[in-house]
């Protein structure tokens, strides 16, 4: 059992501190920065944001509807349309840098108060695969740091622009 509490508050951790890595990328950026993008389509330093607070949401809703033993499939979302439709580039880094960190928060205090059985629920995904509670967090946590190397290139691109 005790290996099982180590394992589960390293999760734990790991996702308190996804944001975290996040803020050191743009701490910095100006207004025009975080905005900037280099096409279209693409993304903006915003935009990834907006992106990961809408992903924070589905997983809290994922997170509850496995805990209650729901039997619906877990919900996807379509990422483009809802930062599109959101107009997502217009809102303030700040505010979703805040929001995300309360959501994490929100949920921390969830996940640290479950037993070892309540971590090996499941519930059955968008594809229809069968997914754990436990396996959620470092699913999400890899996925932050996907957009953290996205908002690297990003920024690369961007310096070659001359817009950073």
């Amino acid at each position: 059992m005790g290996n099982t509490v180590n394992t589960t508050e390293s999760i734990i951790s790991a996702y308190i501190q996804a944001y975290n890595v996040i803020e050191q990328e743009i701490a910095g950026l100006t207004e025009q920065q975080v905005r900037w993008k280099s096409s279209p389509t693409s993304w903006s330093v915003t935009e990834v944001l907006a992106h990961l607070v809408d992903h924070s949401i589905v997983v809290s809703f994922r997170i509850r509807e496995i805990l209650a033993g729901s039997q619906v499939k877990l919900p996807a979302f379509d990422q483009d349309a809802w930062v599109a439709g959101q107009k997502a580039n217009e809102e303030h880094v700040s505010k979703l840098i805040a929001i995300a960190h309360g959501l994490v928060q929100y949920n921390s205090g969830l996940l640290e108060r479950l037993d070892e059985q309540e971590w090996n629920k499941t519930g059955i995904n968008f594809k229809g695969e069968t997914v754990s509670l436990s396996a959620i967090l470092p699913a999400f946590v890899a996925h932050v740091q996907h957009h953290v190397n996205q908002i690297q290139r990003i920024k690369q691109e961007a310096a070659g622009k001359q817009v950073l």
